[in-house]
């Protein structure tokens, strides 16, 4: 039987006590008292200890139903009568009954409620109880807040207190809380699921509301870790007051400051209760444009005004994965005021639901159609799926019944209760029993009201949804699982997202434009992480991803595309002689020999002219024949370098130019001994054996073989490549291996050079019919001149231009030994034949020698 208990207030009720101190009763052998908040108050303004100046009675204010929470006592009534039908559970000794009482977030509503139950029939006596059964145990505490205030109390009297609200770690202090049970699932993976949210969504830039508690502080600290570690930065964080004394000594508006902000995506980390404290006070007038992502101590659909929906509309919400109960649903459908006629709490909830509240304040309520049903109610008043606290709630209800009959079957092993005889223990009996309760509900799951038992809760994704029509659903659009692989832990079916009204896509959140492919992020000067510029990637580097915080390299074989967002494979390369610039050297070689190879054909046939005679026939064939070489020479720089190629091409280069320059240093040597010889008087004719020439090339040039052979042993020459020259091409090129041992074979060709261009020099005004040394200098002089230009360009590029640099100075410093010396030579032999006579010789070294001798 349900009755209304009424107020010892005869003389004096107050019209709004009904409201104030509701309360509803079962009776039953065995009772336990429930507190659930089934009304909320429009917070007052008044602050500290003026809050009970007033008798409570008189305190009427703005009571408004809490609709949805009605659910909570139809699980309490649904537990109580299917455990009293239950003949194993129980059986046949005693009843279950219960006595409801409304708990607020407001302190002395709670405190008020709390003595009402402790002292039995609406008495507020302490130390004072007139009820005939005594109350076995407390369920109540939808808040950590209102647990601990109903809990100060409970404590002292040593009564079991099972809160079903969410899972606090600070009420696990059993110094502090020893008669608590929680039985509401771990949130300890809360923040990660909510993290794993952003990350999914690239959202960095985020503003999180939450409670000023412990169990808030608690959050902050996990999702603030959490965040760091994967790049989200908090953009401002608001803590809610957890009751209505808190609330009235702070009066922050901190609404109008998150409605004013500039970030799209805010958390709410709060319970139901505690939220709405600052929603009656601090309603939404204007729509926010936000998107909202709550959680599971929150629920969304719940709220002051039904338009606040519009506000909503796209929100994510993490709640419990709740299993369905059996027959909960079919029961709801049941349940009217016709079937619990004397449930007075009932028909006030049937009243206000269905019709306006406003139209029933100041006239006698009415019941509904008895054809009306709770399915036909609207999301925002009442819900036939089971929440997340109602299903709490069942368990709690099944968590006492098993404990009381555990304590039963213990009783009667120890003692016979006879028929008729009542079976009354006390409150504090029950401790022993609860603290080992686990049972599995009619749901198939495991139920522990020990704290060590109790498991991490799982979520479903929820999109909250509000229709032009005013009419709002919750779709599953995803899960949270943390008891699996970690690549299994989140799924979200993004597509099947609908967004605030504003957003097709998924919203941006974030403080700075994402840097995209081919920019590195740069940190803003004194701002978070999340608030950066964006920088062109360094040359040589790419980032192939958004907001990358540095560049990378690309692979020695690869090089970055212009946007510097790729990397592109490197083209192999290296002077090949199809190529127009490898054929216009190998031409001008081919040239240049071929124009020497005539030269020499024309010293041949004119062999015995004087002119060729003059100047040492033996060595200008030698000369000629090695600056034919030295040309063909220059073709082994060009094509793929090999193995062959790369010994041969310094080491063939070094010995022929060389030999080409002792030549000319024989040649200088020689002038000047023959103009000494023709000096009257001179001895030095014995200088002028043909043996002589052979004195001055053959060492010159075995010293340089020698050099490259100590080179070709020590570190030779080898193919490589080279991936740094050119950006985007990787060089096949010849290593020379040891650069001590190149510079070494230059070093002597110069030195040698340099000598010969000596010589000549001081020898260059001596009268002589063909003076050689005049053309030698010049040679010299050319030959010097691009071999010492070719040093500094030849380190100063890279590639195949150095190739080409080296074949050009070869080609050019060939073709000036040429030139100078045999050019004009080949002028006289083939032009001016007259005077390529013995006699015009006779008679111009004739003149010469008297020229001498005057002088």
């Amino acid at each position: 039987m349900l009755t209304q208990l009424s107020s010892m207030h005869k003389t004096e009720k107050s019209l709004c006590f009904p409201k104030t101190s509701p309360s509803l009763s079962r009776d039953g052998d065995l009772v336990i008292g429930n507190f659930l908040p089934l009304y909320s108050i429009e917070v007052s303004s008044v602050r500290g200890a003026e809050m009970f100046q007033s008798h409570p009675d008189k305190g009427c204010r703005d009571y408004k139903w809490l609709h949805k929470n009605y659910q909570q006592v139809l699980a309490l009534i649904f537990a109580v009568e299917e455990i009293n039908r239950d003949p194993n559970l129980l059986p046949n000794i005693s009843s279950l009954g219960f006595h409801l009482y409304n708990a607020y977030h407001s302190d002395e509503r709670t405190l008020e409620s709390s003595l009402q139950w402790l002292s039995g029939q609406g008495q507020l006596v302490a130390n004072y109880n007139c009820w005939e059964q005594k109350p076995m145990a407390v369920i109540g505490g939808a808040t950590s807040a209102l647990t601990i205030q109903m809990g100060t109390l409970f404590n002292l009297y040593n009564v079991p207190q099972i809160t079903y609200g969410y899972f606090d770690s600070v009420l696990s202090d059993k110094a502090q809380f020893p008669s608590l049970y929680q039985l509401a699932n771990r949130d300890s993976s809360l923040h990660r699921a909510v993290v794993q949210l952003m990350v999914h969504f690239e959202w960095t830039w985020v503003g999180l509301i939450t409670t000023d508690d412990m169990r808030g502080e608690e959050f902050l600290w996990d999702i603030r870790e959490d965040m760091i570690k994967n790049g989200i930065c908090l953009a401002f964080t608001e803590k809610t007051p957890v009751s209505e004394r808190r609330y009235g000594e702070s009066q922050d508006m901190f609404l109008s400051r998150i409605i004013e902000s500039s970030v799209r995506v805010i958390i709410i980390h709060i319970d139901t209760d505690s939220l709405m404290i600052f929603r009656y006070s601090q309603p939404l007038h204007v729509y926010t444009w936000k998107v909202w992502i709550t959680t599971s101590h929150w629920d969304i659909t719940m709220r002051p005004c039904l338009r606040d929906g519009y506000n909503f509309n796209g929100a994510l919400s993490f709640s419990h994965m709740a299993n369905e109960i059996p027959g909960f649903k079919s029961f709801l459908r049941t349940v009217n005021p016709a079937k619990y006629p004397e449930d007075i709490l009932l028909k006030e909830f049937w009243s206000s639901a269905f019709k306006d509240v406003e139209k029933f304040e100041n006239q006698e309520k009415t019941e509904c159609s008895s054809n009306a049903s709770l399915e036909a109610l609207p999301l925002y008043i009442f819900d036939m799926t089971m929440s997340g606290l109602s299903y709490t709630i069942y368990n709690a209800v099944y968590s006492v019944a098993w404990a009381l009959h555990e304590m039963l079957l213990v009783t009667l092993e120890k003692e016979s209760i006879r028929d008729g005889e009542s079976w009354a223990p006390q409150p504090w009996q029950l401790h022993s029993f609860l603290k080992n309760t686990q049972f599995n509900n009619s749901a198939g799951h495991q139920v522990f009201l020990d704290d060590t038992g109790n498991s991490e809760a799982q979520y479903d994704i929820m999109n909250f949804l509000f229709f032009p029509n005013e009419t709002e659903a919750l779709v599953k659009v995803g899960q949270f699982i943390s008891n699996v692989p970690p690549g299994q832990r989140f799924t979200i079916h993004k597509e099947a997202i609908i967004w605030s009204w504003m957003d097709s896509e998924v919203p941006l959140a974030v403080c700075s434009a994402s840097c995209g492919p081919g920019f590195r992020k740069t940190a803003q000067e004194g701002e978070p992480i999340c608030c950066f510029d964006c920088s062109p990637c360094p040359e040589g580097e790419v980032s192939k991803e958004k907001n990358m915080k540095l560049c990378k390299k690309c692979p020695e074989d690869e090089y970055p595309n212009k946007e510097s967002n790729y990397c592109l494979p490197k083209d192999i390369t290296f002077l090949d002689i199809k190529e127009p610039l490898g054929m216009t050297l190998a031409c001008m070689a081919l040239s240049f020999s071929l124009l020497t190879a005539m030269i020499l054909w024309v010293f041949v046939k004119f062999q015995d002219t004087p002119i060729v005679k003059a100047n040492n026939r033996a060595l200008s064939y030698t000369l000629l024949i090695s600056l034919i070489f030295c040309f063909l020479c220059s073709l082994l720089f060009l094509g793929r370098p090999t193995t062959a190629t790369c010994l041969l091409r310094q080491t063939t280069f070094g010995i022929v130019f060389t030999i080409a320059v002792s030549c000319i240093l024989a040649k200088t040597i020689m002038v000047i001994l023959a103009f000494k010889v023709r000096i009257p008087g001179s001895r030095n004719k014995i200088w002028l054996h043909p043996g002589l020439s052979n004195c001055v090339i053959l060492p010159c040039t075995g010293i340089q073989v020698i050099l490259c052979g100590i080179w070709l042993g020590i570190s030779p020459p080898f193919p490589d490549t080279n991936t740094y020259s050119q950006p985007n091409q990787i060089i096949i090129e010849c290593n020379e291996g040891s650069v001590l041992g190149f510079y070494c074979l230059l070093g002597y060709i110069g030195f040698l050079a340099l000598g010969s261009f000596t010589v000549a020099f001081l020898a260059r005004n001596l009268p002589d019919t063909f003076n050689e040394a005049k053309f030698i200098t010049f040679s010299m002089l050319v030959f010097c001149s691009v071999w010492v230009s070719f040093l500094p360009t030849y380190q100063s590029t890279k590639g195949k231009a150095m190739v080409v640099v080296e074949i050009f100075s070869i080609l050019a410093s060939s073709a000036g030994l040429l030139g100078c010396i045999f050019i004009p030579k080949c002028y006289m032999i083939l032009l001016r034949s007259d005077e390529n006579t013995k006699i015009h010789i006779r008679n111009t070294s004739a003149t010469i020698m008297g020229r001498i001798q005057e002088h």
